[in-house]
């Protein structure tokens, strides 16, 4: 079992696919191999069952199955948070309860369109810390374009000021750079406690939102041991180097990060990295063309003459 996951965690904690076969059934043995190609490239922890995991096209099943078998897997060497999002919130204390059990470092907890002000938001986790008797470290998933719940900081310093158990901020607002620096200088100002913040959008902003006081990355980018070197680097304070780095590898997550399609670029580079067998993303959802394959191809050739050249 991992260590409970907590207000100082950084680096890299990556958003793991979820291997299909093309019949739509889950392939467990790539989640073996694509959970091990996770930790050889240096990731700080695994997130599992979010929203690139396809966790709402699980059945509940399904979404204990994976838990348990990447929680096994990883055996505690680096922590596993899952997302446990869901409009019912029976579901979600009976899963969370199960993560924790299984061995789990935390849960991950959006709201949802329902939420639809600081109140009712508020509210609602204040109602999800109170049923998990407030013992599970919860990261709160700032994604207002796809739960169509935006927070102000006002609510955000709220959470961070009256419900401990919140330890960590997925912060993929966008744009949301403006919001992350006033987040942590206010924080600062106020006395506030200062909680991880982790970004995801792909990792396309990952440079500046290290330079406006995010602590790492919370993406599924199919090169994670790129962005585990640019949060290294910035740490260390060669953010010119690290810039340098993560601006060869743009064009992919320009690529990767398209509305309604990027997954199955991520899970078909994964593929020809040798981490899944198949490239499949669940039905419904996108697959890629002869057309969108020449694409990749040329997008990928380019990105490993660039890095033969450093």
């Amino acid at each position: 079992m991992s260590k409970l996951l907590n207000e100082h965690a950084k680096g890299v904690y990556i958003i793991a696919a979820t291997p299909f076969f093309d019949d739509d059934s889950i392939d467990y043995d790539s989640l073996d191999r694509l959970t091990d190609f996770y930790l050889e490239k240096g990731v700080s922890g695994i997130t599992i069952l979010g929203m690139m995991g396809e966790a709402q096209k699980l059945s509940p099943d399904e979404s204990k199955n994976v838990m348990n078998r990447v929680i096994k897997r990883v055996d505690g060497r680096v922590p596993v948070i899952v997302g446990v999002s869901n409009p019912d919130i029976k579901k979600l204390i009976k899963l969370s309860n199960s993560a924790m059990a299984a061995g789990a470092a935390g849960i991950m907890v959006a709201p949802n369109s329902s939420h639809h002000n600081d109140e009712t938001i508020f509210n609602y986790y204040v109602e999800v810390d109170k049923a998990l008797e407030s013992k599970i470290p919860m990261i709160y998933q700032d994604f207002p374009l796809v739960t169509k719940a935006p927070i102000s900081l006002d609510c955000l310093m709220r959470i961070i000021r009256e419900i401990p158990q919140v330890v960590m901020l997925k912060h993929e607002d966008w744009p949301g750079l403006e919001k992350l620096s006033e987040l942590r200088s206010r924080s600062k100002a106020e006395g506030l406690r200062r909680i991880s913040i982790l970004c995801g959008n792909g990792g396309l902003y990952l440079p500046q939102e290290l330079s406006r006081g995010a602590d790492g990355a919370m993406t599924g980018f199919a090169y994670p041991e790129m962005l585990v070197s640019v949060c290294k680097k910035f740490e260390n304070g060669d953010h010119d180097d690290a810039e340098d780095l993560f601006d060869l590898y743009l064009p992919v997550i320009k690529h990767e990060q398209q509305p309604g399609y990027g997954l199955a670029v991520r899970k078909e580079t994964l593929h020809r990295r040798g981490a899944i067998s198949s490239s499949k993303v669940r039905t419904p959802g996108p697959s890629m063309s002869s057309a969108d394959h020449k694409d990749l191809d040329r997008l990928l050739e380019r990105l490993d003459k660039r890095l033969e050249k450093t």
